[in-house]
């Protein structure tokens, strides 16, 4: 089972769950992680490395197919020097909303210096909707 922690286009009800999760999913659940998240004039956020609370889902995949796919979308090339790629993939520790730990997962993460060069905004909240640059 591949677990994959996302906070922004991946989560239920954003732009790149539908191309890229729906239908590959085997479970979903709300979660919590520690960092720091960033909303991108892109469009997309960026969690980096930090010690606030980061919400977002944890997903269950069966087939790991799932990882190339979601490298390709994120930029991140294992190959790589870790400098050269936009969000590199790294597993950290999940919970749960109540604080019960649901184990390890893969999240794409930045480096605050990029979140900040790429002119991130902080979310204090640790919550990102793509549904905010609509209002």
């Amino acid at each position: 089972m591949i677990k994959i922690f996302v906070y922004g286009t991946l989560k239920p009800g954003e732009e790149n769950y539908q191309i890229y999760c729906a239908g590959k999913v085997v479970n979903t659940t709300r979660a919590v992680a520690q960092g720091k998240l960033f909303a991108l004039p892109m469009g997309y956020p960026a969690m980096t490395p930090g010690d606030s609370a980061v919400y977002g889902y944890l997903l269950s995949f069966e087939n790991q197919d799932v990882l190339m796919a979601l490298d390709e979308l994120e930029d991140y090339h294992p190959d790589r020097d870790a400098s050269e790629n936009l969000y590199n993939r790294k597993q950290i520790e999940t919970q749960d909303l109540q604080g019960n730990l649901l184990g390890y997962a893969w999240v794409y993460i930045m480096t605050e210096e990029l979140a900040i060069q790429l002119q991130g905004i902080h979310q204090p909240n640790g919550w990102w909707s793509g549904f905010n640059k609509h209002k």
